[in-house]
């Protein structure tokens, strides 16, 4: 077996969600979030998945608490936020969690 280990620490931020009936711009903002997170300063990178009845999970990768704050008060990612409470999602729940060991196994 082999695989990959990276020691250093960084975070991870889980949004998990249920989305409400509709796209009401949803993905139009979604794929603006997409192309604007990558450019954020330490952002590592980003999985996400949605079934077919509307849960979602997704989690990114920060090097800091800092570097999520700042992208939390990112302007265009507050009126992605904003849009999200009143229109998108039925709920949300976000987890910030300190990585401390990534393994990656490649087969």
């Amino acid at each position: 077996m082999n695989y990959t280990k990276r020691l250093n620490e960084y975070y991870a931020v889980i949004f998990t969600s249920e989305r409400t009936e509709g796209d009401n711009g949803y993905e139009e903002m979604a794929k603006e979030m997409d192309q604007l997170v990558p450019k954020q300063p330490d952002f590592l990178g980003a999985e996400s998945a949605r079934n077919e009845n509307g849960y979602g999970i997704t989690v990114s990768y920060w090097e800091s608490l800092d570097d999520i704050k700042r992208w939390k008060e990112n302007a265009l990612h507050k009126a992605a936020q904003d849009k999200g409470r009143k229109e998108w999602y039925k709920r949300y729940t976000i987890r910030i969690c300190k990585v401390e060991e990534e393994r990656v196994f490649h087969i």
